[in-house]
């Protein structure tokens, strides 16, 4: 029976043919002292010189290297954040994972060493010979020992891969930490913007009214006209109409905050402004390979492969016979008091030797299967980097943009806001229609909501950028 070569190939167990090749194969592994299978080696991927986006040379600097208060320096987020690291439950339910595979790496390792274990027998019996009838008693006591000898490394590489698989579940929990709190500040600033909103929902609604006041003391003194009145009271019920829809916005953005804090929904203490995070305006992204060695999800696909490189070369150790050594050592008596006296003590020692002759092709098909989900593994390997590049790029790019449209948007604002004021006054002094008016208005309003949501979509993305850089990776 023979293995084919595969895309991650250097990854296979050695080929299983003959029983010469593999006693050879043995031989040369206890000599060597080395368990059967490949040592892991991380596998290759691209890894560009920069990353698209990044402005500059790529230089040891990142955001990742700072804590969540050195980015968002706001007291109310970093209370919340403290609060969703200690009480949320998809948190506490990864550390939990962890500490399960934790106490399995111990399972794993606990057959390296021999196993003793201890019985005991108390029997009563009655025989029938012809007519003679007799009764006695058995007492048994006895240490017994069994020690598997990893002659092939099938349980170091078992252990190896219940030691990855517990990497694994870290990278998991520190992945779920990432998210959470970065949940959390998304949400945040997503609040503060819906606060924003409505007050200029609420401004917007006031100058409308004013607005239908002034034209309706023109009306009601024979200088203005109904239609002038009626198109104020339609843009003040629109105004106004916005109120109730943000309201309920709020109430469902703090339920979700609560959610992620593992607390019964309720208000949530804020500040009041979107404020821009006190770093520069060039974000530092660090280099592109030591971006693979601070993500989650990265690391996490990294000791799967890891995981799976030592499971193959456990499935190739099972191929070949296991040795072992055994013992006994107590006593027997037919008196309870006598079972620890030296006339009474049993003792053995023995070796053991088992292996498959015919499985039906199980083992073969078992290590065969191994080796796919290594494949697998590494596949999933190459994407998350691949994925972790498009990622960072994409965001770096989409921050740039939004700083821009940003200072755009709040020039706008200020201009809209002097048309306002100036048309106000042109229709006081009769050189402007209604129209003029109501038109600056219902371009301002909706300017300062697209103000605030920029400064919003700014701020998220520069959480998602740290998330994607692999953020607090040193905390």
């Amino acid at each position: 029976m023979t293995e084919t070569a595969s895309s991650s190939g250097r990854y296979r167990g050695k080929p299983v043919a003959t029983l010469a090749v593999a006693v050879a194969v043995a031989a040369l592994a206890t000599c060597a002292g080395c368990a059967l299978g490949h040592n892991y080696h991380r596998p290759d991927v691209q890894v560009p010189e920069s990353i698209r986006g990044q402005s500059g040379e790529p230089d040891a600097a990142t955001l990742a290297d700072l804590g969540w208060w050195e980015v968002f320096a706001d007291s109310d987020l970093q209370a919340l954040l403290t609060e969703a690291v200690a009480a949320n439950h998809d948190l506490k339910a990864a550390t939990a994972r962890v500490e399960q595979e934790r106490q399995l790496v111990g399972v794993a390792r606990a057959d390296l060493l021999p196993h003793i274990d201890y019985s005991a027998q108390a029997t009563r019996e009655r025989s029938q010979i012809t007519t003679t009838k007799q009764t006695f008693n058995s007492f048994l006591g006895a240490f017994s020992l069994a020690w598997e000898i990893d002659l092939w490394g099938r349980i170091r590489r078992l252990t190896e891969a219940a030691t990855a698989e517990f990497y694994a579940a870290e990278d998991v929990r520190r992945g779920v930490l990432l998210t959470v709190s970065s949940d959390v500040a998304t949400s945040y600033f997503e609040l503060i913007d819906l606060d924003q909103e409505m007050a200029i929902a609420r401004e917007s609604a006031d100058s409308f009214r004013e607005t239908r006041d002034l034209f309706n003391h023109r009306f009601e003194g024979g200088i203005g006209t109904l239609l002038e009145v009626s198109r104020a009271d339609a843009a003040l019920s629109g105004a106004e109409s916005q109120i109730p829809d943000i309201q309920s916005q709020i109430t469902a953005k703090e339920n979700q905050i609560c959610v992620l804090l593992g607390r019964i929904p309720g208000p949530i203490e804020r500040g009041s402004s979107l404020a821009q995070p006190a770093i520069a305006a060039r974000i530092p992204v660090g280099l592109p390979s030591e971006l693979l060695q601070r993500r989650p999800d990265v690391l996490q696909a990294e000791h799967d492969v890891m995981a799976a490189n030592a499971e193959a070369g456990a499935a190739l150790a099972s191929f070949f016979p296991r040795f072992g050594l055994t013992s006994l050592y107590g006593g027997q008596s037919s008196e309870l008091e006598d079972i620890v006296k030296h006339a009474n003590y049993i003792w053995a020692v023995g070796g053991t030797l088992s292996g498959p002759l015919f499985e039906g092709g199980r083992l073969l098909a078992s290590y065969r299967a191994q080796n796919a989900q290594l494949d697998e593994a590494v596949e999933h390997y190459s994407q998350s980097t691949v994925q972790a590049f498009g990622e960072v790029s994409s965001l770096l790019v989409s921050h740039d943009t939004l700083r821009s449209v940003r200072e755009r948007r709040a020039d706008q604002v200020e201009q809209l806001r002097t048309s306002v004021r100036l048309s106000l006054q042109r229709y006081r002094d009769g050189i402007a229609s209604y129209y003029e008016v109501l038109e600056a208005q219902q371009q301002f309003f909706p300017s300062q909501v697209d103000l605030v949501r920029t400064q919003r979509d700014e701020l998220v993305t520069m959480i998602s950028l740290y998330r994607a850089l692999g953020g607090g990776w040193k905390l």
